[in-house]
């Protein structure tokens, strides 16, 4: 048989069948990510990333402050398709390392709903340093809706995630949505010591000043000055009385784990 004749070998598909693992791992990228590259379709055809600052909404959803004067906020208004790369790095070969590319469509929030001043509450407590310019009359929050996503975990393992593989159940982020304020407040004022515990026994982090910044049906997030950490429940929780549980186990096992 001739050389050119010679079947090339079959391509085996890199992409892997989706599972639990997966999903766990685009959760907690997403969910303690506080900045990310986004990249907007530019006016002349070119695509164009740029560094944005990043917190979620209830659900997951990706949310960015942007001011009018940047290019990104002008490529969005013309055309809301974009993308965000996630990727938090660590030692040695940054490919080594887990990332994410989020495929997105973004839409201007309305500050004046109850969604907008959620988003805001939400933004700045993951991002309080934006609390400086955050009303700016230039500045506009941006709600990112998924479309789907490109997990890649390290080489060799790379995965096609839908958008209710990083979503959390929309019934149920709506219940903590109603009660995620006033429990994050009394995490932080009256148990400390406990947000102190899941940071250091659960987590690893080192004994500090942890906050709670944020609840959701998956989880909740931690922060010490710009260091954040996110604390995933062992289950996703769907009301009130399912959050208080699940705090006052985890709290139990950090103090056993410390």
């Amino acid at each position: 048989m001739a050389e050119s004749q010679i079947p090339a070998p079959e391509r085996k598909d890199p992409i892997r069948p989706t599972g639990d693992a997966a999903r766990s791992l685009g959760k907690e990228l997403l969910r303690s990510a506080r900045s990310g590259s986004l990249a907007t379709l530019g006016r002349d055809g070119h695509p164009a990333a740029s560094l944005v600052s990043l917190a979620t909404d209830i659900d997951g959803t990706p949310l960015i402050l942007v001011s009018a004067l940047s290019a990104h906020t002008g490529n969005l208004e013309v055309d809301p398709r974009c993308s965000l790369l996630l990727s938090p790095g660590g030692k040695g070969d940054p490919l080594a390392h887990a990332r994410i590319t989020l495929k997105l469509r973004a839409s201007k929030v309305d500050r004046g709903t109850p969604d907008g001043a959620r988003i805001r509450r939400r933004f700045l407590s993951r991002q309080p340093k934006a609390a400086l310019y955050a009303d700016f009359g230039d500045f506009s929050f941006f709600s990112l809706t998924i479309d789907g996503a490109s997990l890649n975990g390290g080489f060799g393992r790379a995965y096609e995630l839908a958008p209710a593989d990083l979503l959390s159940d929309a019934f149920a982020a709506q219940a903590i949505a109603e009660m995620e304020e006033g429990a994050v407040a009394h995490m932080n004022e009256d148990h400390a010591e406990a947000v102190r515990h899941y940071a250091k026994g659960l987590l690893g982090a080192d004994d500090g000043d942890w906050r709670m910044t944020g609840l959701d049906p998956d989880g909740a997030d931690l922060a010490r000055g710009d260091k954040v950490l996110r604390l995933a429940f062992p289950v996703p929780v769907t009301s009130a009385g399912e959050v208080r549980r699940v705090l006052v186990e985890l709290a139990a096992a950090a103090r056993n784990a410390a």
